[in-house]
């Protein structure tokens, strides 16, 4: 079958062949389609042979230092309800943050200011991985502030979701700063199976995006909207965002970098974000 399809190929390009040299145009043109024919219809024809993977992205990709596990939550909440729950937020969340009882930490908590309104953004950190993450969520259970907490807070959204993640090796771990500033979160849908290539690209494009100490911190997650990528970045204000974003393009090795990442991505979205007042992130 794949001899008779060669075959009808040759014809079909050597009447071509001979129609353009008839037209007088130039031979390097046959020799073109001579070289299409011979790569083309192979490579269509044969699979290329790809290697297995000897072990999964999480464990090539994350800090082996440490064994943190991080949560994002995004709260979508009533319009007419946002103070209230900004208010209830504030008194209950630092007291878990800071009990030394509960193996996590509050990296941040803050309001979309550009990107979906009236919504919520909490990062936590589990020092401890999944069993930390157990061992906090049976103590909040017998935690009757947290529980009136959940109670009161259910009434005040719309819907709401959340990621565990892991952070990148390369990227800083996220810790307290003075402000204020603006918090950018730019969240990535790669395509199944890419991850390992934007680990690579990155890891070298985080240097040159160091210099003004915008980078904050890198995750992919782990359960939830898998292959999802987040990128947290810090600005005094929108101008200042502005600058440092596009004087990076003056420097080597980014354009290539934005060249081979972007076909990695099925869907991307930027959150600008504003600390809420007991963020430990400012």
């Amino acid at each position: 079958m794949a001899t008779r399809v060669l075959q009808r190929a040759g014809r079909g390009l050597q009447h071509t062949t001979r129609g353009l040299q008839t037209s007088g145009q130039v031979p390097a043109v046959a020799r073109s389609l001579s070289g299409f024919r011979e790569d083309s219809w192979f490579k269509s024809l044969f699979v290329r042979k790809v290697d297995p993977r000897k072990d999964a992205h999480s464990h090539l990709l994350a800090k082996k230092e440490d064994n943190n596990l991080y949560k994002i939550q995004f709260h979508n909440v009533k319009p007419e309800c946002l103070d209230a729950y900004n208010e209830l937020c504030e008194d209950v969340l630092p007291s878990i943050h800071g009990d030394p009882e509960y193996p996590c930490e509050l990296v941040g908590t803050w309001n979309t200011w550009y990107g979906e309104q009236d919504q919520a953004v909490h990062l936590w950190r589990y020092r401890g991985g999944y069993p930390a993450l157990t061992e906090v969520m049976n103590k909040l259970r017998q935690n009757k502030k947290f529980m009136d907490y959940r109670n009161e807070r259910g009434k005040m959204l719309l819907s709401r979701r959340n990621q565990l993640l892991l952070e990148f090796s390369f990227w800083n771990e996220p810790v307290p700063r003075p402000g204020p500033n603006i918090y950018e979160l730019r969240s990535y849908q790669l395509r199944p199976g890419t991850m390992i290539e934007w680990g690579n690209y990155w890891a070298r494009a985080i240097e040159i995006r160091q210099q003004n100490q915008e980078a904050v911190g890198g995750f992919f997650s782990q359960i939830g909207s898998l292959y999802t990528v987040h990128h947290l970045w810090a600005y005094k204000d929108l101008q200042s965002r502005e600058n440092i974003r596009n004087a990076a393009w003056q420097r080597d090795g980014w354009d290539e970098v934005v060249y081979y990442t972007v076909p990695l991505i099925q869907h991307m979205e930027s959150r600008i974000m504003i600390p809420m007042k007991t963020s430990p992130l400012k």
